[in-house]
């Protein structure tokens, strides 16, 4: 197997998971002792959480673009950005390397069309709900992507970045996620992607009457394939 490249760390708590799940899908495939050969680049986020809300989208691009080149010289190749926000910068990684980035909503997407879904509900951080990069990738698939209101949109954002990326998962988080799933379905979504790394750590299938589809663990089974092929 070839090594893959890790830009983790944004948060740590969902990059654990992405070890894990990738781990634990390369052992079920080929049984025994087996496991996943990888190489992690772990960001400190808080200085990057800075930039995110300061609008410095570029330096974070130049951040993990080097950070890239670095795994594919240490022999990664090819390379995984766990992380939907920061797929905003996907394109400054691309450009800087040679070989391919596994991006998120391809998995994704591929996992929607497969179920039949058209109208999906898309939960995550303010800049992936907000922003273009994202929702335009899904639309170009074909997909129409509705979002929680402003103040729902906000509440989803807050309970990410002062819950989740802390490691703390709470209820009544739990009950706000599920009301913000239950609008979205009364406007028509007949699936909720959870778009944010983390959301996976509050939301299990069985909390939504709607089907979920988790962006951590459709990637790193994608990673899985990746390293199988």
């Amino acid at each position: 197997m070839p090594y893959l490249g890790l830009l983790g760390g944004m948060s740590w708590e969902s990059t654990l998971h992405y070890y894990q799940q990738i781990n634990q899908g390369v052992r079920t495939r080929l049984g025994g002792l087996h496991s996943a050969p990888l190489l992690l680049h772990s960001v400190d986020f808080a200085p990057v959480a800075a930039r995110q809300r300061a609008g410095e989208w570029p330096a974070l691009g130049e951040q993990l673009a080097a950070a890239a080149q670095g795994l594919v010289q240490a022999g990664a190749g090819g390379l995984l950005l766990c992380s939907n926000t920061m797929h905003k910068v996907a394109p400054a990684i691309e450009a800087a390397v040679e070989v391919p980035l596994l991006h998120i909503a391809d998995p994704t997407i591929a996992a929607l069309q497969a179920a039949g879904v058209t109208r999906v509900g898309l939960l995550g951080t303010r800049f992936t709900m907000d922003e273009a990069f994202y929702r335009d990738r899904l639309a170009a698939a074909g997909l129409t992507v509705l979002l929680p209101d402003a103040a729902g949109r906000a509440e989803v954002n807050r309970v990410i970045f002062e819950e989740l990326c802390l490691g703390r998962v709470l209820p009544a988080s739990r009950l706000r996620y599920q009301q913000e799933i239950a609008a979205m379905q009364a406007a028509g979504a007949e699936a909720v992607i959870l778009g944010c790394t983390e959301i996976g750590m509050l939301l299990a299938p069985a909390d939504s009457p709607l089907p979920l589809f988790d962006t951590t663990a459709l990637h790193a089974a994608a990673a899985v394939e990746w390293l199988l092929r």
